[in-house]
């Protein structure tokens, strides 16, 4: 996650550095979430039938190679091929993830795991991106970039040492075809991919553009824009962990709307009125908190769905998230370059309440279900 997430702070730097606009600088991050997209189409079957380990470990070694070889590229066309390359690598990493716990995890407790490795993006939010701007403020957007590709190197060692082995038998076959007909012929993964891909674009497209709606409107200096990323962390973190509530409550189907169109407002509010510095941090942290609350509990749920393809299952969720997040940046540089940033607030309260109007789709079964993964969990 500090691979993918390392740009946003960066575009002014990055664009100044290879003479670009920061929403042509923007389209690194649509890069990054294409490619991710893309190579989550493969991951999941991979790693339901040949295993967690050796896709997790191929994973993380092409990441550190992305990541160092960008600390060195002249311009802006290499620069994009790497990230790219990175969204393809990181893509690897969440859904082999969801597969190890849901290999070792009971069913009553798998929401709390899964939504609590899924809240590291919070995390890495508000450790590593404010230590990126610190970085870049110290020896340009290069630096950050050697550092996270350094410390990949070291979590490739890591891993290699105590990523467990699995020793089930595995179908080893590349059944991607049925894997994802049997999962896309389930009623809860059709309105899944509505609600989360809607959801979804508002919530990348606030954190794309975050950084840099502080530099320019509120005239901030890049070190400075450390402490508003760690307090838009908290919320983060905060909403991950909340998901596996959501996930297990009869009423999820109304709390993941609520929540959707409370971070849409946020977003609105944060992107088209000036509010002042501090309050403006404060809004679209509360707004962060609140649109990270959908996605992990949908992974969650989803390991209810997919019998022995969890991993894919959760792939299916991977892609949705990141073919959001590459259309949220890509739509929300349109808007920035012709309506400014108001544009990306009303895109992003729109799309919200697009995704609440679906989520009684999911139908009366997901109630119910719920119903009884709570009863598990209480006994």
């Amino acid at each position: 996650m500090s691979a993918v997430l390392i740009v946003p702070p960066l575009l002014v730097e990055i664009g100044t550095d290879l003479n670009v606009s920061v929403p042509v600088a923007g389209q690194l991050a649509t890069a990054t979430f294409a490619a991710w997209a893309a190579s989550l189409l493969c991951v999941g079957p991979l790693s339901d039938s040949f295993g967690r380990r050796p896709v997790a470990l191929a994973g993380l070694a092409t990441l550190a190679v992305s990541a160092l070889a960008s600390a060195f590229a002249p311009n802006i066309e290499i620069l994009l091929a790497l990230r790219a390359l990175t969204g393809l690598a990181g893509g690897t990493l969440p859904p082999t993830a969801v597969g190890v716990l849901s290999d070792v995890i009971s069913p009553a407790r798998r929401a709390q795991a899964i939504t609590a490795v899924l809240a590291i993006q919070g995390v890495v939010a508000g450790v590593t991106v404010p230590m990126v701007a610190v970085l870049a403020d110290l020896g340009g957007w290069r630096l950050p970039f050697l550092v996270t590709g350094a410390l990949l190197a070291s979590a490739l060692f890591a891993n290699w040492v105590w990523f467990p082995k699995d020793n089930r038998r595995r179908t080893r076959n590349l059944a991607f075809i049925s894997r994802y007909a049997s999962l896309l012929s389930r009623r809860y993964f059709r309105v899944a991919i509505a609600v989360g891909a809607t959801q979804r674009i508002s919530f990348w497209a606030t954190l794309s553009f975050f950084p840099a709606h502080l530099l320019i409107t509120y005239d901030v200096p890049l070190a400075l824009v450390a402490l508003p990323l760690v307090i838009t962390a908290v919320g983060q973190v905060v909403g991950s962990y909340s998901a596996a509530y959501v996930a297990n409550n009869k009423h999820r189907s109304a709390l993941l709307a609520g929540t959707s169109i409370a971070g849409g407002l946020c977003a609105c509010l944060f992107f088209s009125v000036y509010l002042g510095l501090w309050v403006a941090v404060a809004v679209v942290a509360v707004g962060a908190g609140f649109l990270s609350v959908l996605m992990p509990a949908l992974v969650a749920v989803s390991t209810e769905y997919s019998g022995e393809s969890k991993s894919t299952g959760a792939s299916l969720m991977g892609f949705t998230n990141q073919s959001s997040g590459a259309l949220g940046a890509a739509v929300g540089g349109v808007l920035l370059a012709g309506t400014g940033y108001a544009g990306i607030g009303y895109m992003c309260l729109a799309v919200t309440v697009a995704s609440a109007l679906m989520t009684p789709l999911f139908g009366r079964q997901f109630r119910e279900q719920a119903g009884r993964i709570a009863a598990q969990t209480a006994s």
